[in-house]
């Protein structure tokens, strides 16, 4: 019972000094210089550190509510559901979609193979993400849930002991008789050794945040060579996958049939984007253009259908990958197109979508 009155006693000195304290009405005792420069630093530290741990946190997943989501099965000490990463979405879809057009055409082939580098990346951004989680995140919390929680709490310890130490000196400052002024002394001398002592644990706590500024800075270190590493990597696949689409799409290239520009042709193989009237002009082009391309009057050639196409209006002839049409050119038609007939049905087709049979 005397122990609890006694600690009831010196809250409630602690809580009149405080008050006076904002009031004005009392002394404050004051930290040295050095002293409150380590404290400000050390409650930037924690600050800027809580900061960066955020931001990063959020670049490596962007999206809020999954990030709340580790962060209670990290809580719970669950594993983490497993889920792919947008790349590998995106690297998925891309697949099925081109296995579903057909890994035989173009656009199916480049599909599946862009795809698979969309997984590649995906897989890099999960090792970069692994890295640096492990050599600068989980650092810099270890950090704040260790060092700066000490730091923390004995700042807090700090504070109480100032201010028992500055009632202990109002009290003397109080005291009328001998007694009361010898009692206030022994007080004040017992309050002074704690602070004295409390003041120094927590002066070499504050004086290793140095240390930890030096040890996060290797973290930072590792972080950027990873993120130089992930960058590199990313840039090695897109410029594999470039060479591969490019070199999937040299024999695609347009001819200029009768002199003119040439315009790039990326939908079939050997088709030209222009057909010529004039014979004399063709003698460079492969075999199949010249057919087409000299035959302005109504001489017709079968035709190997290159890719699915849908017609735009009833003028045109819808087409199905693989089937054979007959094709022939018309006076007036526009060069990048033929006329085709299938049976009773006939129409313009795109030339780019066909290959003309010798």
């Amino acid at each position: 019972m005397k122990k609890f009155a006694a600690d009831a006693g010196t809250l409630f000195n602690r809580a009149v000094q405080f008050t006076e304290e904002k009031l004005g009405s009392a002394e404050k005792t004051e930290l040295d210089a050095h002293f409150e420069n380590l404290l400000q630093r050390a409650d930037k530290t924690k600050l800027w550190t809580e900061r960066v741990l955020q931001r990063t946190e959020a670049v490596l997943q962007p999206n809020p509510n999954i990030r709340m989501e580790d962060f209670f099965y990290e809580k719970l000490d669950k594993k983490k559901r497993d889920r792919n990463n947008h790349q590998e979405q995106l690297g998925n879809t891309m697949i099925d979609t081109g296995n579903d057009y057909g890994p035989g055409t173009s656009y199916g082939n480049a599909l599946v193979k862009s795809g698979q580098t969309q997984i590649q990346i995906g897989n890099a951004e999960r090792e970069f993400t692994q890295a640096t989680v492990n050599n600068f995140l989980q650092p810099l919390k270890s950090f704040l849930e260790g060092d700066m929680k000490t730091i923390q709490k004995e700042k807090k310890i700090l504070e109480v002991k100032r201010l028992d130490l500055d009632a202990s000196k109002n009290r003397l400052r109080k005291a009328k008789s001998t007694a009361s002024q010898q009692t206030a002394e022994a007080d004040l001398r017992v309050a002074q050794a704690e602070f004295d002592r409390q003041a120094e644990i927590t002066k070499l706590l504050l004086e290793g945040v140095s240390s930890a500024h030096a040890h996060h800075l290797r973290c930072l270190n590792d972080f950027i060579e990873a993120q130089t590493t992930y960058y590199a990597q990313c840039l090695q696949y897109m410029q594999d996958l470039q060479r591969q689409l490019g070199s999937s799409s040299e024999g695609e290239s347009s001819y200029s049939v009768g002199g003119g520009n040439t315009a790039p042709n990326t939908l079939g193989p050997g088709i030209s984007n222009n057909f010529s009237t004039d014979p004399t002009t063709i003698p460079s082009a492969p075999p199949m253009i010249q057919v087409i391309a000299a035959t302005p009057n109504t001489e017709k050639k079968q035709a190997r259908v290159l890719y699915d196409y849908d017609s735009a209006d009833s003028s045109e002839l819808s087409l199905l990958a693989d089937e054979l049409i007959t094709v022939y050119r018309l006076p007036g038609l526009d060069p990048d197109w033929v006329m085709a007939e299938r049976g009773p049905q006939k129409g313009k087709v795109p030339s780019t979508y066909l290959e003309v049979l010798e």
